[in-house]
């Protein structure tokens, strides 16, 4: 059985490979936009060139709900090749046009529900395996292959656009994802009825109650974390978004090499944040990447907010915000499996998954807007400092509430 859950952590793993190709957009969108530029065959307007990359993430987040549902009733394997069906489908759909709402249909609404119902098959399951001792380790791995991504993806995509041009590619990326997720799915499932985890005794807690989505509406922390979450992530995806377009002033053709380095930080800010979170708590381990990214994202405003920001400053900030963005990615499955209880796991992260969504698509919005007003992303880095400080002083609600609550009880005993 031990070894059962490792293999639905690696298979989950490599589902999250295939479907962190939305971390390459940035990639499609220089394609895109030299295209309009050029009087190509995408005719769109340039300020809206975001927007299948926006209207993905809202709708992987949105699906995130259904397909949680969908894991909790039918099982992972079956929302597993779900998702890989519905990129394949995107993706084909997107290889035949270069019109606009051809994209926004293709890549923002199919693609992005394959990846919500692929990527909502992967943690749940392999969480269920494993004692909660490890469950910031598990979900770092298992959300660690998104992350990771855009190490070959970004590379593999710039050159098969080049060979065969942007759609050709999108053909035969499409068609190779959904191989490979259809494929991984059969090696995913939950534990049997009846499979219990034995926790080591330092462990061993008070049962966490498991809430249905209808009591989590009614948790204080819930919102909460909802906000943290939608700026946290948010932030982070304004620069993930548009990393490349910021790389292709100092590095050329070999602008792809900004996003597949930053892949590397962000796969391993979700586990480090993960085995962080097992040691020192979650609260903590949140607080200080909060901090982190917002100090990261003031230092960045004298170093690329201009249009002649250095490949090394460019590698380096983007590789360190990528690194706290995917702490994002590992830290709150864990909360809301510590809150809210494994038994509807993937309803309720479903639920607070649509932060991620909203965060993505409103702040990526915002900082396509205040380049295209002020020739720079300057703008956009001081509001999503300001925001991350913010949300790391929401922190201390999450912390004040517990420390009541283990106060109360002290005295009562």
């Amino acid at each position: 059985m031990k070894n059962k859950g490792w293999q639905v952590t690696l298979a989950g793993t490599g589902i999250n490979l295939a479907l962190g190709v939305l971390y390459t957009w940035s990639i499609f969108k220089k394609e895109i936009s030299e295209s309009i530029q050029q009087g190509g065959v995408f005719n769109w307007d340039l300020s809206s060139v975001n927007d299948p990359y926006a209207v993905a993430c809202l709708t992987f987040a949105l699906t995130m709900v259904v397909a949680g549902k969908c894991q909790d009733r039918f099982g992972p394997r079956v929302t597993a090749i779900l998702g890989g069906l519905l990129v394949g489908a995107g993706f084909l759909i997107i290889s035949q046009t270069a019109a606009y709402w051809g994209w926004i249909i293709g890549f923002g609404v199919l693609a992005g529900a394959g990846i919500g119902f692929g990527y909502s098959s992967a943690t749940p399951p392999a969480l269920r395996w494993f004692p909660s001792a490890k469950t910031g380790l598990i979900a770092g791995i298992v959300v660690s292959g998104f992350g990771l991504a855009p190490v070959y993806i970004a590379p593999l995509s710039a050159y098969m656009t080049g060979q065969f041009g942007l759609q050709t590619t999108m053909m035969i990326l499409g068609l190779g994802f959904t191989v490979v997720v259809c494929s991984l799915a059969m090696f995913i499932s939950n534990p049997p009825a009846g499979y219990t985890v034995n926790e080591p005794v330092s462990a061993k807690t008070a049962p966490v109650q498991d809430f249905s989505s209808s009591q989590l509406l009614k948790e204080s922390k819930f919102y909460i974390l909802w906000v943290i979450y939608f700026i946290g992530a948010g932030a982070g995806l304004m620069v993930i978004g548009s990393v490349a377009g910021m790389a292709k002033q100092s590095m050329g053709s070999m602008a792809f090499m900004a996003v597949s380095i930053m892949a590397v930080g962000n796969a391993g800010g979700r586990i480090v944040a993960g085995i962080l979170s097992d040691r020192i708590g979650r609260v903590n381990t949140l607080f200080t990447m909060l901090i982190f990214q917002a100090v990261l994202m003031f230092s960045a405003i004298p170093l690329l907010g201009g249009n002649d920001a250095s490949a090394v400053a460019l590698i380096v900030l983007a590789t360190f915000i990528g690194f706290n963005y995917g702490t994002n990615l590992s830290l709150f499955p864990t909360f809301a499996k510590g809150l809210w209880g494994a038994k509807n796991f993937g309803t309720n992260y479903g639920m607070l998954f649509t932060a991620w969504g909203a965060g993505a698509f409103v702040l990526v919005r915002v900082a396509e807007v205040l380049k295209s007003s002020s020739g720079s992303f300057t703008s956009s880095f001081t509001v999503a400092g300001g925001l991350l400080v913010f949300s790391a002083l929401l922190t201390f609600m999450l912390r004040e509430k517990k420390e009541v609550g283990t106060l109360n009880a002290a005295h009562a005993s």
